[in-house]
């Protein structure tokens, strides 16, 4: 076969493998900007030119492609490096967050033409963008600019683009797999197919005769030592309850061997030609069967050892507390409400799946050689410590790097690929890598936690709270990764947030044989938090007040203490509130609007609001070291631990640097994400970008700033009062002294001219959020449109209002998926129905409407120079404000997610039976009472 095809003008006569995709055939020849979201044809983050059609490269065989041009995002700009216009415009309205989508995107768009331009909606369902809200993007493609030019020392609170900007429109921001490695392997894991079972005998024979397999890896290579996938800063939080490889599976999914092979395909092979033989064990999903007596117990292991509060009954951790007499509120209140929530599993659906690989480089100091990994991780640092231990090795004889990382919402603050790659890695002394497939990230990494909340409530007729009880369920699957500390976070500040004398709560993280769940976006408050505000809802309706003016009497104000019955956080503290700006924009987003008039006729309208209160940071202590040094050119290095995976830190902490310094964002490089960089740094999670690596920043470049106008002083000879930073010098009485000379001279007298910056994140503030909608609803088929949608974001000083924005979109666009559809299904024996996009509905830019937001004037005591975060909040008032607009509308109170429109529409068909006799119009009558 003669096989020829020019990419980005470029000649190629390598002839594909059989069967291989244009994707794979393009990455394999360094063509990185070609990134796998799904290999199905269903996110477009693939998508390349042939001969100038946009296509999905991993549904294109790349044998088609013989004769033809094709385009990848590399290839888009002009010869002379001019960017094409499209990529212009995406930097220009900064249309991308984590940017993993982008090329997808950019390489779709380039290609619109005025008609397709005019119905965004359809021009866009081939590709899929799990961060942004799409608001952003729409922008890049409508031409609309939001980035700013950099001013001197006046970067904090500006529109500035993130620094990898250029990089992730051209397609050369280098995420995990997005380098070349000589002797590379493959590894792919053989999973259960069983929810409970004990593997009796494992043959790998067949599977190490299939050319190019290198190593079978069983139970009986792995290390006996227990861990848990979840990374904290203390890893007691949670249970060690998990080996590398086991000899019992608890779920359908979990890794019972790895193959490591010179090619992915001889890796597949090899896995299925090993032959396991399984002892069937009962299993339970149901966590409430699972804490009965008698039902199959998930983990029969020490308790205290592995701190699991009581594995005989598959109770892994809980929280019990009482405040005041519950008993004595309801007797003192005129109403109580008692009704049962629930939630459902949701996927992270970052578009760049897990993965890792590791290799060996020699250690700089030439004592020998260190194994380093490459990792989508939001915690290098912790996952580095998690390997040591695992496998006794010092910490000098490991290193994590995360590059960029395409995507994240909590998921990857687990350690799910390093360890096994670790392992053969270091048997064979080579090169490997692990990379999940979009089915893998479904049923082998971890859900949302899905929650059962049994809640009542009382209040007096005037409105005022007497008592709220919760019973909280979490079904936390077959392993204990975040398990307890979600449960515990879950029924923190929703509670904490309304005043009421008497709460009571009774909570439990619960083992089942199901997928495991894990870390997600808001971290059990979104769950706990729908049932909370759908009652204060309910609780206003039944009493005949005003939703707002309920929450208005009842909620935590400035200066008080957040009183949670599950045990109060000491270093917690309102530094700053906005809560009572949040709900005034609320009411004034209702009394202005206009909406209801866009509903179709016949269709029911109604509006509904929740809010939510959340901590600015985990518990415990979250800790960042940060460094900031001139260099020799007159530029500055920021060296920090965290990750960027579109949270938007890389920006906001060069902006503090560049406030500090007098300087522009442009002068200031920054290194992060690899433990060689810094000391120590817990991890992006726990919204802890902003005010807590941004802290260490700050006091690193505050420290710099001081000891560059005090040496600067000494060596112009002038008096320290008389000197000021410049963009590339300082100012000393009248006299300039450039950058560079200051750093030859600091050289020659052996003065560094560096400063180190730490903080450990304690104490916290609050950060708070509220949500509106104005809905319409057709009472015939179920469809919901969304009229408007306002959000209230209470988030200090806003360090980058673009970038805090989007992060507000996407949230709400996340919420709004897990709101209305949403859900990892699983079948009688826990296996995963929903393993793909095509069957996982994500929404999509025609599903998603524009949210208003809204920032308060508000300055945080604690936060970096007034900040607060606002990257996870956004999620939590979203599914009970839909929720109450829904009841409004329709006078049904639906109880679970996602509303699905069949749901809508078989609860609105037995809510008018019901009430037939009565004369019951759902037109005439919108506000009666129901629940489904």
């Amino acid at each position: 076969m003669s096989y020829a095809v020019h990419v980005n003008g470029q000649p190629f006569d390598a002839e594909p493998r059989p069967g291989q995709c244009l994707r794979t055939y393009l990455r394999d020849r360094g063509w990185f900007g070609v990134k796998k979201g799904c290999d199905a044809g269903d996110c477009g983050a693939c998508t390349v030119h042939v001969d100038g059609e946009p296509v999905h490269s991993c549904l294109y065989p790349a044998v088609r492609a013989a004769g033809r041009r094709v385009t990848t995002v590399e290839g888009l700009a002009e010869p002379d490096g001019e960017l094409h216009p499209v990529q212009r415009q995406f930097l220009a309205a900064q249309g991308f967050q984590c940017g993993f989508c982008t090329a997808g995107f950019l390489m779709t768009t380039a290609t619109l033409k005025d008609d397709q331009l005019a119905d965004l909606p359809r021009a866009l369902k081939g590709n899929l963008c799990r961060c942004t809200g799409y608001r952003a993007i729409e922008d890049a493609i409508r031409g609309v600019t939001h980035v700013e030019e950099p001013c001197p020392g006046e970067s904090v609170g500006r529109n500035l683009g993130a620094p990898a900007g250029p990089q992730v429109v051209t397609g050369t921001a280098r995420y995990t797999f997005d380098i070349e490695v000589e002797g590379l392997l493959h590894m792919k894991l053989l999973r259960s197919p069983h929810p409970h079972a004990r593997i009796v005998s494992i043959d790998t024979g067949d599977a190490l005769r299939v050319p190019g397999v290198r190593l079978v890896l069983t139970h009986h290579d792995a290390p006996e030592r227990l861990f848990s996938s979840a990374r904290h800063e203390h890893p007691t939080e949670d249970p060690d309850d998990t080996r590398v490889l086991d000899d019992t599976v608890r779920f359908v999914g979990q890794r019972v061997a790895a193959v490591v092979a010179d090619t992915e395909g001889a890796a597949e092979e090899g896995c299925r030609r090993i032959a396991v033989e399984y002892e069937v064990l009962p299993h339970v999903l149901d966590p409430e069967e699972a804490m009965r007596p008698g039902a199959p117990v998930v983990h029969a292991k020490d308790a205290a050892d592995c701190r699991i509060s009581r594995p005989e009954s598959n109770v892994v951790g809980e929280v019990h507390g009482e405040i005041g007499s519950v008993q004595q509120g309801f007797a003192e209140a005129d109403l109580v409400y008692e009704e049962t929530f629930r939630t459902q599993r949701v996927q992270h659906a970052s578009l760049e799946t897990h993965g890792a690989l590791a290799y060996f480089e020699e250690k700089e100091d030439g004592t020998g050689e260190r194994i380093v990994v490459r990792s989508s991780t939001q915690v290098p640092f912790l996952t580095r410590r998690a390997l040591c231990a695992l496998y006794d090795l010092p910490q000098d004889a490991v290193r994590v790097v995360a590059g960029r990382v395409g995507g994240g919402f909590g998921g990857k603050q687990e350690m799910l690929t390093e360890d096994i790659v670790v392992l053969a890695a270091r048997r064979l002394h080579r090169p490997v890598k692990l990379e999940f497939t979009r089915a893998e990230q479904f049923f082998g990494a971890t859900t949302r936690h899905p929650f059962t909340i049994g809640i009542k409530a009382g209040a007096r007729r005037d409105g005022t709270l007497t008592a709220l009880q919760l019973r909280v369920v979490s079904n936390t699957g077959a392993y204990g990764n975040h398990g307890p500390a979600v449960m515990f976070h879950s029924v923190g500040e929703s509670m904490a947030v309304y005043r009421a004398p008497h709460k009571q709560v009774d909570a439990y993280s619960v083992y089942t044989h199901c997928v495991p769940a894990g870390a997600f976006r808001g971290y059990g408050l979104g769950q706990v938090t729908f049932a909370v505000e759908s009652t204060m809802d309910e609780l206003a309706r039944r009493l005949g007040i005003d939703p707002l003016v309920f929450r208005e009497r009842n909620i935590i104000g400035p200066g008080e203490h957040m009183i949670s019955p599950g045990g109060e956080e000491e270093d917690l503290q309102i530094a700053s509130y906005g809560l009572d700006q949040c709900l005034k924009v609320v009411r004034d987003a209702i009394a202005g609007d206009r909406s209801a008039a866009d509903a179709p006729e016949g269709w029911l309208v109604g509006q509904g609001t929740a809010m939510s209160m959340i901590a600015t940071g985990p518990p415990g202590g979250h800790y960042a070291d940060a460094t900031v040094t001139l260099l020799e050119d007159g530029t500055y290095d920021i060296a920090v631990g965290t990750a960027e995976f579109g949270n938007g830190t890389t920006t906001v902490h060069k902006q503090i640097t560049a406030g500090a310094l007098g300087t522009t964002v442009d002068r200031i490089v920054i290194r992060q994400s690899d433990t060689d960089v810094v000391r120590h740094d817990t991890g992006a999670f726990g919204s802890a970008g902003t005010v807590v690596a941004g802290k260490a920043v700050m006091r690193a470049a505050n420290g710099l700033a001081e000891k560059l106008l005090t040496f600067a002083a000494e060596y112009a000879r002038t008096p320290r009062s008389q000197c000021r930073l410049l963009t590339d010098a300082v100012e000393c009485a009248g006299r300039t002294v450039s950058l560079k000379e200051l750093h030859q001279a600091a050289r020659e007298r052996d003065v560094a001219l560096t400063a180190a910056g730490h903080w450990g994140g304690s104490p916290r503030s609050v950060a708070f959020n509220a949500q509106w909608f104005r809905v319409a609803v057709d009472p015939d088929t179920g469809e919901i449109k969304i009229l408007r949608s306002v959000h209230a974001a209470d988030a200090g000083k806003v360090m980058n209002p673009m970038q805090c924005r989007g992060q507000v979109e996407g949230g709400v666009a996340q919420a709004l998926g897990a709101t209305l559809f949403e859900q990892v299904l699983v079948d009688a024996a826990g296996k995963v129905l929903t393993p793909a996009f095509r069957r996982y509905r994500l929404p999509a830019y025609a599903d998603v409407p524009r949210t208003e937001v809204h920032f308060m004037e508000t300055s945080d005591a604690i936060g970096p120079l007034g900040a607060k975060s606002m990257s996870e909040s956004p999620f939590n008032p979203v599914a009970p404000a839909f929720g109450n607009a829904l009841r409004d509308a329709t006078g049904v109170r639906f109880t679970e997610v996602p509303f699905l429109r069949d749901k809508v529409w078989l609860a609105l068909a037995e809510h008018r039976t019901a009430n037939e006799e009565e004369g019951w119009s759902a037109r005439a009558h919108p506000g009666r009472e129901g629940s489904v």
